[in-house]
């Protein structure tokens, strides 16, 4: 029975005791953050690989642009090359990154080339949200996947036309932004929530002894440096963020039908419900024979005769359950695998629960 087998999983079940995080694993610091780059280049030296002219008409007009920058006039010229690849530019400028700082850099195709493999990256400027030239990136592209094909036959592994280029861009502009000059600070929560809020300030001002903290919304704690701290907002970051908080979280299911995967918060609880679980299974067995006409017959044909045999089973042998109030979600779920309840079911037995107002959680279907 399913409500013995929950039971005698919940005999089994040791106590959960809260985890505790530290705080710079819990918020972000405002103004510590990385800003998005992109730039449009050229990758050259493919072999063969590279862009068809013909099928990508602004590979063409870079290669003509690029060449006139070094003196070259190839504007009535027919250009043929499959060396050469358009290809966009992406990379992170790390948080205070100063001049002459290298970075590293992702390489995509934008054409139709099929490889970047053993290519060179030219001068690429890098532009961030502002437009600004804030990086340039230049060098040996490294690509995982490859692609190799014969007259009747190819085969890829990996994705050949991404690439990376380690240290690939040399930071060309600074970021001014200076943390020691603050006299406040914002810290957000990557998983907004009051309580854990609430402890966060809390923790800063038992620790400092100053009221320097406080809670704006489930999202955000600000802290204001008072003028009596001795020492800059760097050093009370850096006092704080190893303290160790509780988090607390919503009761949330999230369920993914596509997989079948299932993930629970800890938190989740169920109220008095009675389950009841059954499948309708329909087999279908064909089971073909050959019909063919008497020996010597002029006249007969061989022929398929079909035969079907379908039979039904809709698991009778299932009964209601009646699962007690307080049970927690993990219970509930070890009970049901104890009795051999797929994933797919149980996705549906959490969403008739939820239904019923019996499931205390969110259910989030991805």
């Amino acid at each position: 029975m399913l409500l013995l087998a929950i039971v005698a999983w919940t005999s089994l079940m040791p106590g959960t005791a809260g985890a505790t995080s530290r705080i710079k694993d819990l918020v972000d610091f405002e103004g510590i953050r990385e800003n998005q780059l992109v730039g449009y280049g050229l990758v050259v030296g493919l072999n063969g690989t590279g862009d068809s002219l013909r099928n990508a008409p602004f590979t063409r007009q870079s290669l003509q642009a690029m060449l006139e920058r070094l003196g070259i006039n190839t504007r009535d010229a027919d250009l043929r090359t499959a060396n050469v690849a358009a290809v966009m530019v992406t990379s992170n400028l790390p948080p205070f990154s100063t001049q002459g700082t290298r970075i590293d850099v992702s390489v995509s195709a934008l054409g139709d080339a099929t490889s970047l493999q053993g290519g060179m990256l030219l001068v690429t400027p890098l532009h961030g949200a502002d437009g600004e030239v804030y990086a340039v990136g230049q060098g040996s592209v490294a690509v995982a996947g490859f692609a190799a094909e014969g007259d009747a036959a190819s085969i890829t592994r990996g994705v050949p036309t991404v690439g990376r280029i380690a240290n690939g861009a040399i930071v060309e502009r600074e970021l001014h932004f200076r943390l020691a000059h603050q006299r406040s600070i914002r810290l957000a929560l990557r998983n907004p929530d009051l309580t854990t809020a609430k402890r966060i300030a809390s923790a800063i001002n038992t620790f400092t002894s100053y009221r320097l903290a406080h809670t704006e919304d489930p999202a955000t704690v600000s802290l204001s440096l008072p003028k009596e701290y001795p020492g800059t907002i760097v050093q009370m970051l850096t006092d704080i963020e190893q303290l160790r908080i509780e988090p607390d979280q919503v009761a949330k299911v999230v369920i993914d039908e596509a997989s079948g995967v299932i993930v629970m918060g800890r938190d989740v609880r169920v109220s008095t419900v009675a389950v009841a679980q059954g499948n309708l299974t329909v087999t279908i067995t064909e089971t073909p024979q050959v019909s063919q006409p008497t020996p010597f017959s002029e006249t007969g044909q061989t022929v398929v005769v079909p035969r079907t045999q379908v039979t039904a089973d809709d698991e009778n042998q299932h009964r209601l359950a009646v699962i007690q109030e307080g049970v927690t979600l993990r219970e509930l779920v070890d009970g049901l695998n104890a009795l051999g309840i797929g994933p797919r079911d149980m996705i549906a037995i959490l969403q008739a629960i939820k239904a019923s107002g019996a499931l205390q959680a969110e259910i989030e279907a991805m």
